[in-house]
């Protein structure tokens, strides 16, 4: 079996720590498991942009795998899912706020008078 199969077989987050054999604190990864998982998954796209993940074998790609899990373990060990900013709502969070429109209304709208010009 291939390690992408075996990867593929995964269903939590616990259980890439254990096949990658990433030591875990289980109140770490209870808290930001999805956000551990996402930041694997962009060190793995910036291997992948680096030409690491073509090249590398089997046993390569597994230390790859580990080592990204272990350093997106590691960002989170230290700091919270807000302050790590991976998903886009906490991005968006942190954007200035763009000046509401405000709307015009004439005053003759008001009124229910028109102006003349001269007036």
């Amino acid at each position: 079996m291939s390690l992408l199969d075996g990867l593929q077989g995964l269903s939590s987050a616990e259980d890439f720590f254990t096949f990658l054999g990433v030591p875990y604190e289980p109140t770490v990864v209870h808290v930001a498991r999805l956000h551990i998982m996402r930041r694997m998954g962009q060190y793995l796209r910036g291997s992948e942009v680096e030409g690491a993940l073509e090249a590398a074998d089997d046993e390569a790609l597994f230390a790859l795998c580990r080592d990204h899990l272990t350093q997106a373990y590691e960002d989170f060990v230290g700091s919270s899912p807000i302050e790590e900013r991976v998903f886009k709502v906490h991005k968006d969070a942190v954007l200035p706020k763009p000046e509401p429109n405000q709307p015009f209304v004439p005053l003759t709208a008001l009124t229910g008078q028109t102006l003349s010009a001269g007036e």
